[in-house]
């Protein structure tokens, strides 16, 4: 019988292989499950509360009190920081998890049957991909009020063209493959079919799109928070905070801005390295 270490060392060995072969892709994953394990332990790691306000300490510069400074209200940026992982990821993870499935839902349907389904809706999807998708967003997020489930809806509802292409253009490659018109010899439904045998072998460019999606996810919707339309204080999310700091900038007070631009950039790039790497691996060609 196999003990417990004999399994972990080969597992072991096997990570560090693909980490070897896979650089790029290693990396931006360790980075983005860095800053997951920060923002769960949040509530360990932060040394203040971040909704605290302390005005006799505030927009002091970083300090071995303070890692990353004090805001204009004596807020401590390092812990806002830290539970805004949480927020930003959520809305990044939510916006993208719904704007796949209803934008995937149109793109597969629309691949599968066709004709004017396919017309209807993909003229659909080119009304909505004609405005700018950030100024679409912020019309949305102006209409329904500044929330975070109605940016995950605005983010969403904006990606949803970009799903729904993909998945046509990929529906209407497999549609007509060999286990596709097998499944239909046997007599099984559309359903079956859909579910069975044509998502699955679909999958890899959707999540290689969605990877890439979440890093901008999470940059719209500091955007919107950025100019209001998002979310709202005292919530430690990253776009508030650059947009409290922005005016401070000039009179040097750069820390209230600065760390929250920062973990945004980190953030961004962790999901772009991961979605080119995943593009590169899946890759058929490479194979």
């Amino acid at each position: 019988m196999i003990g417990p270490q004999e399994q972990i060392v080969p597992g072991l060995t096997a990570l560090a292989r693909w980490c070897r072969r896979n650089p790029v892709t290693a990396f931006g994953f360790f980075i983005i499950l860095g800053l997951g394990v920060l923002g769960l332990l949040a509530p360990l790691i932060a040394p203040y509360d971040p909704y605290a306000l302390n005005p006799r300490e505030k927009m002091q510069p970083p300090s071995w009190d303070h890692l990353f400074g004090t805001g204009i209200f004596g807020e401590d940026i390092f812990s806002r920081v830290l539970y805004g992982i949480r927020i930003d990821f959520g809305i990044g993870l939510g916006a993208v998890a719904f704007g796949l499935i209803a934008g995937s839902s149109v793109g597969v349907i629309a691949g599968y049957y066709g004709g004017r389904i396919d017309e209807v809706l993909m003229r659909l999807m080119d009304i909505v991909a004609a405005f700018p998708g950030f100024i679409l967003a912020m019309a949305i997020a102006g209409v329904l009020g500044p929330s975070i489930p109605n940016l995950i809806i605005a983010i969403a509802f904006v990606n949803v063209p970009v799903y729904a292409r993909l998945s046509r253009s990929r529906f209407l490659v497999i549609r007509e493959s060999l286990y596709a018109l097998a499944a239909r010899g046997v007599g099984a439904s559309d359903f079956r079919i859909l579910t069975w045998h044509l998502l699955p072998n679909s999958l890899a460019p959707i999540f290689v799109q969605s990877t890439l999606q979440c890093g901008w996810a999470i940059l719209d919707a500091a955007g919107l928070s950025f100019i209001g339309l998002g979310v709202h204080l005292p919530t430690p999310e990253w776009g508030v905070m650059i947009g409290l700091g922005a005016p401070r900038i000039i009179a040097g007070q750069w820390w209230i801005s600065f760390f929250p631009g920062l973990a945004i950039a980190i953030t961004v790039m962790g999901f772009n390295l991961i979605g080119d790497g995943l593009q590169d691996l899946l890759d058929p060609r490479r194979w």
